[in-house]
């Protein structure tokens, strides 16, 4: 079960560094549409985004104080999808059922975040950094996999 389990962090930790590169690169045109949802300090709340799921997708890849990981997703998604992905408030159809979408993906990641903080720690084929000494063969973990 190490090997799926480890896929599935793959695809799951890089979805999140993926967006949260772009919300770094692409930070002035989505803080425009930020602004354009009433956001407070739109830039801002972008890059800080960035910056969560970038966070929060590394740990879940590598293992790393994974529930911390999965916490800031968790934030990140719970925080943002009600206010940037508000389709109950969209008159355009097109609009509407664009966010009703996206608001749906982002509960569906969320909840898959919130499953991955019960995964008890340390996880399987994870980087050793701050796992107790008696877990610190890793590379026995890796080799397992």
């Amino acid at each position: 079960m190490k090997i799926p389990f480890l896929l599935g962090r793959l695809a799951f930790g890089g979805f999140f560094i993926y967006n949260g590169i772009n919300h770094l690169k692409q930070r002035k045109f989505l803080a425009q549409y930020a602004q354009s949802k009433n956001v407070p300090a739109a830039e801002a709340a972008v890059a800080g985004t960035g910056v969560m799921m970038i966070a929060g997708g590394a740990s879940i890849i590598l293992g790393v104080k994974p529930v911390l990981g999965a916490a800031a997703i968790v934030t990140f998604l719970a925080g943002v999808s009600p206010v940037i992905h508000d389709f109950w408030n969209s008159e355009d159809p097109n609009q509407r059922m664009n966010d009703m979408v996206n608001f749906s993906k982002n509960m569906a990641l969320l909840g898959a975040a919130v499953a991955l903080m019960g995964v008890e720690e340390p996880w399987p084929a994870s980087v050793p950094l701050g796992r107790p000494e008696k877990y610190s063969s890793y590379t026995e973990d890796i080799l397992a996999a």
